[in-house]
């Protein structure tokens, strides 16, 4: 049985055309790309030809761009590095924020800060009008995410950002869900940081960037050799960051096609829904159109999710980093979700080589499987 793939917001497969820009710096003799010889002034001018093609994708310049290892270092760097310098106040962040975002805040605690989560509505929303009310106390640091990992709701992070400058604080956004998925501005969001990651858009794991307004004082995490403008030191990955670029440059170039094949795929996906008498959530807010996150009452998610995998079908129970959790979604639980009905929830992300026939064959699927499991729990009407 060949297993169907439906979980593109926790990770994606690597573009061919990537490995084959990686290829050349995983086989052959790659210099250190702070060497001198011709090796590692190769190894340099490929680095910078990728940071040129991310700052593209995100509508950012080429100085902007800080690589890290991971999108959860680049959201460290920015709640921990921008804060580092600055005198204890307090940090803001939305109350679905994903969990590398939140922790780091609330680590600041330890250092005399104060660490306080911004409500949000029962679409998902961020609650401005709290927003508003919290910034009244000096505030170092805003975070919010650009596009939730598990509803995919989008926030406007342009007004949000506003705010948070009209305060005097430094703003950051979480936009790994939103590359190659919205047409991304550094500049037209209006915030000092923004997180991005390789692996969301068939990259290689590994590589991401924090995009950093020049104008912010940071405070880097590692320290040694001074790489990455003394932001970041670390030998960098040489072939990570040049496959990096390739998804950059292939994301931006497919980003309309990738749009309209995957929300016709959603409404597909979501009408039949209809008929099994779930909950959608977060279906009247804007969201990036991959994203389908829905609870079957009574049934627990991790349950489906499981029944579904025996079937072929690759989906999620929520976020991947939080996946070996019991607990029910924090993001649902923020939305005011009963925390019965937020066990249940299962998501669906599509990608653009998932057909219309899949998601005919995931519906039957789906059918079958909520009906077994109700008569298994005596639910069946």
């Amino acid at each position: 049985m060949t297993s169907i793939y439906l979980d593109h917001n926790a990770t994606t497969a690597l573009d061919s055309r990537v490995l084959d820009a990686m290829l050349p710096w995983m086989r052959g003799q790659s210099g250190n790309p702070t060497s001198r010889h011709i090796f590692g002034r190769s190894a340099r001018a490929a680095i910078e030809h990728a940071r040129a093609q991310v700052a593209e994708a995100c509508g950012a310049y080429t100085s902007q761009v800080v690589f890290t290892a991971s999108g959860t270092e680049a959201n460290n760097f920015a709640v921990k590095g921008i804060t580092a310098n600055q005198t204890a106040a307090q940090v803001l962040y939305s109350a679905i924020e994903h969990p590398c975002v939140s922790r780091p805040a609330l680590s600041l605690q330890q250092h005399g800060w104060q660490s306080r989560a911004v409500a949000v509505d029962h679409h998902g929303l961020v609650d401005t009008a709290q927003l508003k009310s919290l910034l009244e106390a000096p505030t170092g640091l805003v975070s919010v995410m650009l596009a939730n990992n598990e509803t995919g709701v989008i926030q406007d992070i342009a007004a949000i950002a506003e705010m948070a400058k009209r305060a005097g604080a430094f703003m950051h956004t979480d936009a790994v869900q939103g590359l190659g998925k919205l047409a991304l501005d550094f500049t037209g969001l209006n915030v000092h940081a923004m997180t991005i990651s390789s692996h969301k858009i068939h990259g290689p794991q590994g590589a991401a960037a924090l995009v950093l307004d020049k104008r912010v004082d940071i405070q880097p995490l590692l320290h040694g050799g001074g790489q990455e403008r003394g932001l970041r030191s670390g030998t960098e990955n040489v072939a990570a960051i040049v496959g990096f670029g390739m998804a950059c440059e292939l994301a931006v170039a497919n980003l309309n096609n990738f749009t309209a094949h995957t929300k016709a795929l959603r409404d597909q996906f979501e009408q039949g829904l209809k008929s099994l008498g779930v909950t959608i959530f977060s279906n009247k807010a804007a969201r990036i159109p991959n994203t389908s996150f829905f609870a079957v009452d009574g049934i627990e998610g991790e349950t489906l999710v499981v029944a579904l995998d025996r079937k072929g079908f690759a989906v999620a129970s929520g976020s991947a980093c939080s996946s070996d959790s019991t607990e029910p979604s924090h993001v649902l639980l923020a939305m005011g979700v009963n925390p019965d009905l937020a066990r249940g929830a299962v998501r669906v992300s599509f990608g653009t080589q998932n057909t219309a026939a899949q998601v005919a064959e995931l519906l039957h699927a789906l059918q079958n499987e909520v009906l077994r499991l109700k008569q298994l729990t005596g639910m069946a009407a």
